[in-house]
Protein backbone atom coordinates (compact mmCIF):
# COMPACT_ATOMS: atom_id res chain seq x y z
CA UNK A 1 0.00 0.00 0.00
CA UNK A 2 1.60 3.48 -1.39
CA UNK A 3 1.59 5.86 1.61
CA UNK A 4 -0.39 8.85 1.31
CA UNK A 5 2.92 11.23 1.18
CA UNK A 6 4.60 9.42 -1.56
CA UNK A 7 1.53 10.37 -3.96
CA UNK A 8 0.86 13.81 -2.73
CA UNK A 9 1.38 14.75 -6.22
CA UNK A 10 -1.93 13.82 -6.79
CA UNK A 11 -2.91 16.28 -3.62
CA UNK A 12 -5.29 19.22 -5.02
CA UNK A 13 -3.70 22.92 -4.05
CA UNK A 14 -4.93 24.63 -0.98
CA UNK A 15 -8.13 26.22 -1.00
CA UNK A 16 -8.85 23.74 -3.44
CA UNK A 17 -13.22 22.91 -4.07
CA UNK A 18 -15.17 20.55 -2.40
CA UNK A 19 -15.24 18.86 -6.00
CA UNK A 20 -11.91 18.22 -6.16
CA UNK A 21 -11.28 17.72 -2.60
CA UNK A 22 -13.83 14.78 -2.33
CA UNK A 23 -12.00 13.75 -6.03
CA UNK A 24 -9.03 13.82 -3.54
CA UNK A 25 -10.12 11.44 -1.05
CA UNK A 26 -12.30 8.67 -3.29
CA UNK A 27 -9.14 8.55 -5.36
CA UNK A 28 -7.36 7.54 -2.48
CA UNK A 29 -9.40 4.97 -0.98
CA UNK A 30 -10.51 3.40 -4.21
CA UNK A 31 -6.98 2.93 -5.58
CA UNK A 32 -4.99 1.74 -2.56
CA UNK A 33 -6.95 -0.47 0.31
CA UNK A 34 -8.56 -3.54 -1.60
CA UNK A 35 -10.55 -4.06 1.77
CA UNK A 36 -11.81 -0.98 1.94
CA UNK A 37 -12.77 -0.65 -1.18
CA UNK A 38 -14.89 -4.05 -1.23
CA UNK A 39 -16.44 -2.92 2.20
CA UNK A 40 -17.48 0.27 0.73
CA UNK A 41 -18.99 -1.47 -2.25
CA UNK A 42 -21.32 -3.15 0.11
CA UNK A 43 -22.30 0.22 1.62
CA UNK A 44 -25.77 2.60 -0.01
CA UNK A 45 -24.10 4.83 -2.89
CA UNK A 46 -24.64 8.05 -0.80
CA UNK A 47 -22.65 6.78 2.07
CA UNK A 48 -19.16 6.03 -0.01
CA UNK A 49 -18.43 9.56 -0.61
CA UNK A 50 -18.47 10.01 3.27
CA UNK A 51 -16.71 6.97 3.66
CA UNK A 52 -13.57 7.87 1.83
CA UNK A 53 -13.27 11.40 3.41
CA UNK A 54 -12.95 10.20 6.42
CA UNK A 55 -10.79 7.08 5.19
CA UNK A 56 -8.34 9.88 3.81
CA UNK A 57 -8.17 11.51 6.89
CA UNK A 58 -7.04 8.20 9.04
CA UNK A 59 -5.05 7.10 6.00
CA UNK A 60 -3.35 10.84 6.17
CA UNK A 61 -2.64 10.14 10.09
CA UNK A 62 -1.41 6.81 9.83
CA UNK A 63 1.09 7.34 7.49
CA UNK A 64 2.07 10.79 9.67
CA UNK A 65 2.62 8.53 12.36
CA UNK A 66 4.41 5.28 10.50
CA UNK A 67 5.93 6.38 7.00
CA UNK A 68 8.24 9.17 8.98
CA UNK A 69 11.46 8.17 10.01
CA UNK A 70 12.40 11.04 12.62
CA UNK A 71 9.95 10.30 15.69
CA UNK A 72 10.69 13.53 16.62
CA UNK A 73 9.37 14.87 13.14
CA UNK A 74 6.51 12.68 13.00
CA UNK A 75 5.25 13.93 16.37
CA UNK A 76 6.02 17.55 15.27
CA UNK A 77 3.12 16.34 12.10
CA UNK A 78 1.22 15.13 13.80
CA UNK A 79 0.96 18.74 15.94
CA UNK A 80 0.00 20.01 12.63
CA UNK A 81 -2.82 17.57 11.44
CA UNK A 82 -4.65 18.24 15.11
CA UNK A 83 -4.21 21.89 14.00
CA UNK A 84 -5.68 21.15 10.47
CA UNK A 85 -8.82 19.08 12.19
CA UNK A 86 -9.46 22.12 14.65
CA UNK A 87 -9.49 24.41 11.82
CA UNK A 88 -11.98 22.09 10.04
CA UNK A 89 -14.11 22.25 12.92
CA UNK A 90 -13.93 26.01 12.81
CA UNK A 91 -14.85 26.53 9.91
CA UNK A 92 -11.92 27.88 7.95
CA UNK A 93 -9.94 24.32 6.43
CA UNK A 94 -7.75 25.10 3.42
CA UNK A 95 -6.20 21.26 3.24
CA UNK A 96 -8.30 19.19 0.80
CA UNK A 97 -8.71 16.41 3.14
CA UNK A 98 -10.34 18.89 5.73
CA UNK A 99 -12.67 20.59 2.92
CA UNK A 100 -14.01 17.21 1.94
CA UNK A 101 -14.13 16.51 5.63
CA UNK A 102 -16.02 18.78 6.55
CA UNK A 103 -18.96 18.37 4.55
CA UNK A 104 -19.28 14.58 6.01
CA UNK A 105 -18.89 16.45 9.59
CA UNK A 106 -21.73 18.79 8.74
CA UNK A 107 -24.59 16.23 7.20
CA UNK A 108 -23.62 13.60 10.00
CA UNK A 109 -23.06 16.08 13.24
CA UNK A 110 -19.85 13.86 13.91
CA UNK A 111 -18.04 15.21 17.57
CA UNK A 112 -14.35 16.19 17.00
CA UNK A 113 -13.28 13.84 19.91
CA UNK A 114 -13.39 10.65 17.68
CA UNK A 115 -11.15 12.55 14.97
CA UNK A 116 -9.06 13.85 17.91
CA UNK A 117 -8.63 10.51 19.84
CA UNK A 118 -6.85 8.88 16.67
CA UNK A 119 -4.51 11.47 16.53
CA UNK A 120 -3.88 10.62 20.08
CA UNK A 121 -2.92 7.30 19.38
CA UNK A 122 -0.81 7.63 16.78
CA UNK A 123 1.34 10.13 18.79
CA UNK A 124 1.27 7.29 21.88
CA UNK A 125 3.19 5.22 18.93
CA UNK A 126 5.81 7.45 18.48
CA UNK A 127 7.04 7.57 22.50
CA UNK A 128 5.04 4.01 23.91
CA UNK A 129 6.04 0.91 22.82
CA UNK A 130 5.26 -1.12 26.16
CA UNK A 131 2.27 -2.15 27.61
CA UNK A 132 2.72 -3.38 31.35
CA UNK A 133 -0.86 -4.64 31.52
CA UNK A 134 -3.96 -5.77 29.63
CA UNK A 135 -5.64 -2.78 30.71
CA UNK A 136 -2.93 -0.66 29.36
CA UNK A 137 -3.20 -2.03 26.41
CA UNK A 138 -7.09 -1.80 25.81
CA UNK A 139 -6.52 1.68 27.02
CA UNK A 140 -4.16 2.13 23.80
CA UNK A 141 -6.86 0.29 21.70
CA UNK A 142 -9.36 3.10 23.02
CA UNK A 143 -7.98 5.42 21.10
CA UNK A 144 -6.36 3.65 18.09
CA UNK A 145 -9.15 1.44 17.09
CA UNK A 146 -12.41 2.13 18.63
CA UNK A 147 -12.90 5.93 17.39
CA UNK A 148 -13.03 4.07 13.63
CA UNK A 149 -15.98 2.07 14.60
CA UNK A 150 -17.74 5.18 16.10
CA UNK A 151 -16.76 7.02 13.08
CA UNK A 152 -18.75 4.67 11.21
CA UNK A 153 -21.37 4.51 13.47
CA UNK A 154 -22.11 8.43 12.76
CA UNK A 155 -22.33 7.75 9.34
CA UNK A 156 -24.82 4.90 9.36
CA UNK A 157 -26.90 7.75 11.58
CA UNK A 158 -26.43 5.84 15.08
CA UNK A 159 -24.71 7.62 18.26
CA UNK A 160 -25.94 6.22 21.00
CA UNK A 161 -23.70 4.76 23.77
CA UNK A 162 -25.33 1.04 24.18
CA UNK A 163 -24.06 0.74 19.97
CA UNK A 164 -21.26 2.63 20.57
CA UNK A 165 -20.07 0.05 23.35
CA UNK A 166 -20.76 -3.10 20.79
CA UNK A 167 -18.41 -1.44 18.54
CA UNK A 168 -15.78 -0.77 20.99
CA UNK A 169 -15.27 -4.34 21.69
CA UNK A 170 -15.53 -5.37 17.63
CA UNK A 171 -13.11 -2.71 16.95
CA UNK A 172 -10.56 -3.62 19.86
CA UNK A 173 -10.76 -7.53 19.26
CA UNK A 174 -9.95 -6.77 15.65
CA UNK A 175 -7.20 -4.05 16.39
CA UNK A 176 -5.97 -6.84 18.94
CA UNK A 177 -5.99 -10.01 16.45
CA UNK A 178 -3.64 -7.72 14.28
CA UNK A 179 -1.13 -7.39 16.89
CA UNK A 180 -1.06 -11.17 17.57
CA UNK A 181 -0.44 -11.61 13.69
CA UNK A 182 2.16 -8.98 13.66
CA UNK A 183 4.19 -9.78 16.53
CA UNK A 184 7.25 -10.61 14.19
CA UNK A 185 6.90 -7.86 12.60
CA UNK A 186 6.47 -5.62 15.47
CA UNK A 187 9.52 -6.81 16.96
CA UNK A 188 11.44 -5.49 14.10
CA UNK A 189 10.15 -2.07 14.94
CA UNK A 190 10.78 -2.35 18.64
CA UNK A 191 7.18 -2.75 19.79
CA UNK A 192 5.88 -5.40 21.55
CA UNK A 193 2.21 -5.63 22.32
CA UNK A 194 1.99 -8.18 24.26
CA UNK A 195 1.00 -7.26 27.98
CA UNK A 196 4.84 -7.42 29.99
CA UNK A 197 3.16 -9.04 33.57
CA UNK A 198 2.03 -11.75 31.14
CA UNK A 199 5.40 -12.71 29.82
CA UNK A 200 6.72 -12.52 32.85
CA UNK A 201 3.77 -15.28 34.63
CA UNK A 202 5.02 -17.52 31.85
CA UNK A 203 8.60 -16.86 32.02
CA UNK A 204 9.07 -15.13 28.90
CA UNK A 205 11.32 -12.24 28.47
CA UNK A 206 11.57 -9.58 25.42
CA UNK A 207 14.73 -11.24 24.77
CA UNK A 208 13.27 -14.11 24.01
CA UNK A 209 10.66 -12.33 21.53
CA UNK A 210 13.49 -11.02 20.04
CA UNK A 211 16.00 -13.96 19.64
CA UNK A 212 12.51 -15.44 18.26
CA UNK A 213 12.62 -18.08 21.13
CA UNK A 214 9.27 -20.34 20.23
CA UNK A 215 8.12 -22.71 22.78
CA UNK A 216 5.45 -23.72 25.23
CA UNK A 217 5.81 -20.94 27.01
CA UNK A 218 4.93 -18.76 23.99
CA UNK A 219 2.16 -20.91 22.96
CA UNK A 220 0.64 -20.44 26.33
CA UNK A 221 1.07 -17.11 26.21
CA UNK A 222 -0.68 -16.86 22.72
CA UNK A 223 -3.64 -19.36 24.13
CA UNK A 224 -4.01 -16.91 26.92
CA UNK A 225 -4.27 -13.77 24.48
CA UNK A 226 -6.62 -15.82 21.54
CA UNK A 227 -9.33 -16.66 23.87
CA UNK A 228 -9.22 -13.21 25.30
CA UNK A 229 -9.80 -11.83 22.10
CA UNK A 230 -12.46 -14.07 21.02
CA UNK A 231 -14.89 -12.83 23.86
CA UNK A 232 -14.49 -9.56 22.73
CA UNK A 233 -15.29 -10.83 19.29
CA UNK A 234 -18.24 -12.61 21.08
CA UNK A 235 -19.17 -9.50 23.33
CA UNK A 236 -20.02 -7.42 20.08
CA UNK A 237 -21.68 -9.50 18.05
CA UNK A 238 -24.86 -8.32 19.23
CA UNK A 239 -24.35 -4.95 16.86
CA UNK A 240 -24.89 -6.40 14.37
CA UNK A 241 -28.36 -7.33 15.19
CA UNK A 242 -29.40 -3.69 15.73
CA UNK A 243 -28.46 -2.17 12.68
CA UNK A 244 -29.44 -1.84 9.20
CA UNK A 245 -28.80 -4.60 6.38
CA UNK A 246 -26.07 -2.70 4.84
CA UNK A 247 -24.21 -2.34 8.00
CA UNK A 248 -24.93 -5.00 9.20
CA UNK A 249 -22.83 -7.29 6.32
CA UNK A 250 -20.12 -4.83 7.03
CA UNK A 251 -19.87 -5.60 10.56
CA UNK A 252 -20.01 -9.66 10.38
CA UNK A 253 -17.70 -9.74 7.62
CA UNK A 254 -14.86 -7.63 10.11
CA UNK A 255 -16.08 -9.81 12.83
CA UNK A 256 -15.57 -13.27 10.59
CA UNK A 257 -12.31 -11.93 9.34
CA UNK A 258 -11.17 -11.72 12.57
CA UNK A 259 -12.33 -14.55 13.71
CA UNK A 260 -11.02 -16.46 10.81
CA UNK A 261 -7.54 -15.24 11.39
CA UNK A 262 -7.00 -15.77 14.66
CA UNK A 263 -8.19 -19.49 13.73
CA UNK A 264 -4.83 -19.10 11.38
CA UNK A 265 -3.08 -18.27 13.96
CA UNK A 266 -3.96 -21.41 15.68
CA UNK A 267 -3.44 -23.48 12.08
CA UNK A 268 0.26 -22.57 12.77
CA UNK A 269 0.35 -23.82 16.37
CA UNK A 270 0.61 -20.39 17.50
CA UNK A 271 3.85 -19.25 16.39
CA UNK A 272 3.70 -15.70 14.68
CA UNK A 273 7.46 -15.37 17.11
CA UNK A 274 8.69 -16.82 12.91
CA UNK A 275 5.68 -16.69 11.07
CA UNK A 276 2.99 -14.46 10.11
CA UNK A 277 -0.45 -16.19 9.15
CA UNK A 278 -2.84 -14.22 6.24
CA UNK A 279 -5.98 -14.99 5.45
CA UNK A 280 -6.35 -16.03 1.86
CA UNK A 281 -7.70 -14.09 -0.90
CA UNK A 282 -10.03 -17.68 -1.44
CA UNK A 283 -10.92 -17.66 2.54
CA UNK A 284 -11.82 -13.94 2.36
CA UNK A 285 -13.81 -14.57 -0.33
CA UNK A 286 -15.55 -17.35 1.23
CA UNK A 287 -16.44 -15.08 4.10
CA UNK A 288 -18.22 -12.67 1.97
CA UNK A 289 -20.35 -15.53 0.16
CA UNK A 290 -21.21 -17.30 3.65
CA UNK A 291 -22.01 -13.70 5.15
CA UNK A 292 -24.32 -12.52 1.79
CA UNK A 293 -25.70 -16.02 1.49
CA UNK A 294 -26.81 -16.16 5.14
CA UNK A 295 -28.40 -12.43 4.88
CA UNK A 296 -29.93 -13.00 1.73
CA UNK A 297 -31.89 -16.09 3.31
CA UNK A 298 -32.65 -14.39 6.58
CA UNK A 299 -34.22 -11.86 4.58
CA UNK A 300 -35.57 -13.95 1.60
CA UNK A 301 -37.31 -15.54 4.93
CA UNK A 302 -39.10 -12.30 5.91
Amino acid sequence: MTPALEIAHELPPPGSSLKQAEQYTRWLATHHHENFTVVTYLLPHHLRQHFYNVYAYCRWADDLADEIADRARSLELLEWWHRELQQCYAGTATHPVFIALRNTVDAFSIPIVPFSDLVTAFRQDQTVHRYPTWDSLLGYCRYSANPVGRLVLYLCGYSDGDRQTLSDFTCTALQLANFWQDVSRDLEKDRIYIPLDLLAAHDLSESDLFGRVFDIRYVQVMRVLLERTRELFLKGLPLSNSVDRNLQIDIELFSRCGLALLDAIESIGYNTLQQRPTLTTGTKLKLIGRTLGQHALTYGRR
